[in-house]
Protein backbone atom coordinates (compact mmCIF):
# COMPACT_ATOMS: atom_id res chain seq x y z
CA UNK A 1 0.00 0.00 0.00
CA UNK A 2 1.01 3.92 -0.73
CA UNK A 3 -0.01 6.74 0.99
CA UNK A 4 1.65 10.33 1.10
CA UNK A 5 1.81 11.40 4.69
CA UNK A 6 2.80 15.11 5.38
CA UNK A 7 5.86 14.03 7.71
CA UNK A 8 7.59 11.69 5.30
CA UNK A 9 6.26 12.41 2.05
CA UNK A 10 5.14 9.21 0.12
CA UNK A 11 5.70 5.63 1.73
CA UNK A 12 4.99 2.10 0.77
CA UNK A 13 3.43 0.23 3.57
CA UNK A 14 3.22 -3.67 3.71
CA UNK A 15 0.41 -5.05 5.25
CA UNK A 16 2.25 -6.89 7.63
CA UNK A 17 2.87 -3.46 8.93
CA UNK A 18 -0.58 -2.35 9.13
CA UNK A 19 -1.65 -2.04 13.36
CA UNK A 20 -5.05 -1.92 14.03
CA UNK A 21 -7.12 -0.04 16.94
CA UNK A 22 -10.56 -1.71 16.80
CA UNK A 23 -11.63 0.93 19.39
CA UNK A 24 -9.11 4.08 17.63
CA UNK A 25 -6.96 6.11 19.82
CA UNK A 26 -7.87 8.86 22.32
CA UNK A 27 -9.45 12.17 20.59
CA UNK A 28 -9.37 10.20 17.18
CA UNK A 29 -11.75 6.97 17.28
CA UNK A 30 -12.63 7.14 13.62
CA UNK A 31 -8.56 6.40 13.13
CA UNK A 32 -8.36 2.54 13.65
CA UNK A 33 -5.34 1.86 11.00
CA UNK A 34 -1.65 2.71 11.58
CA UNK A 35 1.71 1.87 11.23
CA UNK A 36 5.05 2.97 12.70
CA UNK A 37 7.28 4.63 11.02
CA UNK A 38 11.00 5.52 12.52
CA UNK A 39 13.13 8.57 10.93
CA UNK A 40 16.75 6.94 11.70
CA UNK A 41 18.39 10.45 10.62
CA UNK A 42 17.34 12.64 12.77
CA UNK A 43 17.16 10.75 15.84
CA UNK A 44 19.58 8.19 16.57
CA UNK A 45 19.18 8.17 20.88
CA UNK A 46 15.70 9.04 21.90
CA UNK A 47 14.32 6.29 19.67
CA UNK A 48 11.41 8.25 18.84
CA UNK A 49 9.01 6.93 16.15
CA UNK A 50 5.71 7.88 14.58
CA UNK A 51 1.97 6.28 14.71
CA UNK A 52 1.19 7.05 11.15
CA UNK A 53 -2.40 6.69 10.14
CA UNK A 54 -3.32 4.92 7.09
CA UNK A 55 -7.08 6.20 7.25
CA UNK A 56 -6.05 9.80 7.55
CA UNK A 57 -2.75 10.12 5.94
CA UNK A 58 -1.74 13.43 6.86
CA UNK A 59 -2.01 12.44 11.00
CA UNK A 60 0.72 10.81 13.03
CA UNK A 61 1.68 11.42 16.40
CA UNK A 62 5.47 11.22 17.90
CA UNK A 63 5.46 8.07 19.87
CA UNK A 64 8.35 6.50 22.04
CA UNK A 65 9.32 3.43 24.60
CA UNK A 66 8.31 4.90 28.52
CA UNK A 67 11.31 3.38 29.83
CA UNK A 68 13.91 5.63 27.71
CA UNK A 69 12.53 7.92 29.85
CA UNK A 70 11.46 6.74 33.03
CA UNK A 71 12.84 3.28 33.93
CA UNK A 72 10.57 2.50 36.73
CA UNK A 73 7.89 3.12 34.70
CA UNK A 74 5.31 -0.51 34.91
CA UNK A 75 1.69 0.46 35.04
CA UNK A 76 -1.09 -2.14 36.53
CA UNK A 77 -3.65 -2.59 33.75
CA UNK A 78 -6.98 -5.00 34.16
CA UNK A 79 -6.93 -7.92 32.48
CA UNK A 80 -10.50 -6.95 30.57
CA UNK A 81 -8.72 -3.76 29.52
CA UNK A 82 -6.41 -5.69 27.09
CA UNK A 83 -8.52 -8.19 25.84
CA UNK A 84 -9.14 -6.56 22.45
CA UNK A 85 -5.52 -7.66 21.65
CA UNK A 86 -6.31 -11.60 21.67
CA UNK A 87 -3.82 -13.93 23.22
CA UNK A 88 -0.73 -11.61 24.86
CA UNK A 89 2.58 -13.34 25.29
CA UNK A 90 4.70 -10.48 26.99
CA UNK A 91 7.69 -10.69 24.57
CA UNK A 92 5.13 -9.95 21.96
CA UNK A 93 4.03 -6.59 23.85
CA UNK A 94 5.34 -3.31 23.03
CA UNK A 95 3.81 -0.13 24.64
CA UNK A 96 4.23 3.05 23.81
CA UNK A 97 3.69 6.88 24.75
CA UNK A 98 2.85 9.96 23.06
CA UNK A 99 5.16 12.96 22.83
CA UNK A 100 4.28 16.50 22.69
CA UNK A 101 6.76 19.19 21.72
CA UNK A 102 5.63 22.31 22.10
CA UNK A 103 7.60 25.58 20.67
CA UNK A 104 9.39 25.55 23.83
CA UNK A 105 11.15 22.45 24.07
CA UNK A 106 11.82 22.37 27.19
CA UNK A 107 8.67 21.62 28.43
CA UNK A 108 8.35 18.39 25.82
CA UNK A 109 6.51 15.65 27.59
CA UNK A 110 5.01 12.29 27.52
CA UNK A 111 1.99 10.90 28.42
CA UNK A 112 2.49 8.37 30.70
CA UNK A 113 -0.92 7.99 31.92
CA UNK A 114 -2.69 6.87 28.04
CA UNK A 115 -0.12 4.24 27.49
CA UNK A 116 -0.48 2.74 24.04
CA UNK A 117 -0.37 -1.02 24.10
CA UNK A 118 0.22 -3.31 20.77
CA UNK A 119 0.50 -7.34 20.26
CA UNK A 120 3.18 -7.40 17.53
CA UNK A 121 2.23 -10.66 16.69
CA UNK A 122 -1.22 -10.18 15.88
CA UNK A 123 -0.90 -6.23 15.14
CA UNK A 124 -3.83 -5.21 17.17
CA UNK A 125 -3.27 -2.61 19.67
CA UNK A 126 -5.44 -0.21 21.60
CA UNK A 127 -5.03 3.06 23.93
CA UNK A 128 -5.38 2.86 27.97
CA UNK A 129 -6.42 5.06 30.10
CA UNK A 130 -4.76 4.46 33.52
CA UNK A 131 -6.71 4.95 36.55
CA UNK A 132 -5.17 7.16 39.95
CA UNK A 133 -2.33 10.11 40.13
CA UNK A 134 0.70 7.20 39.65
CA UNK A 135 1.29 8.71 36.16
CA UNK A 136 1.26 12.27 34.80
CA UNK A 137 -0.49 12.91 31.41
CA UNK A 138 2.43 15.64 30.73
CA UNK A 139 5.40 13.98 32.22
CA UNK A 140 8.24 16.74 31.19
CA UNK A 141 11.65 14.74 29.93
CA UNK A 142 13.68 17.26 28.44
CA UNK A 143 16.53 17.04 30.81
CA UNK A 144 16.47 12.88 30.69
CA UNK A 145 17.06 12.93 26.63
CA UNK A 146 19.56 15.33 27.20
CA UNK A 147 21.15 13.73 29.49
CA UNK A 148 20.84 10.39 27.10
CA UNK A 149 21.95 12.45 24.70
CA UNK A 150 26.00 13.70 26.35
CA UNK A 151 26.18 10.13 28.16
CA UNK A 152 25.99 8.69 24.61
CA UNK A 153 28.33 11.61 22.86
CA UNK A 154 25.92 13.16 20.17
Amino acid sequence: MKITTRNFGEVVIDDEKIITFSNGIVGFPELKQFTLIHNEEKDKVNSVHWLQSIDEPAFAMPVLDPLLVEETYNPEVEYELLKPLGELNPEEMLVLVTLTVPRDVTKMSVNLRAPIVINSENRLACQIILEGEQYAVKYPIYEKLNAKKQKAGV
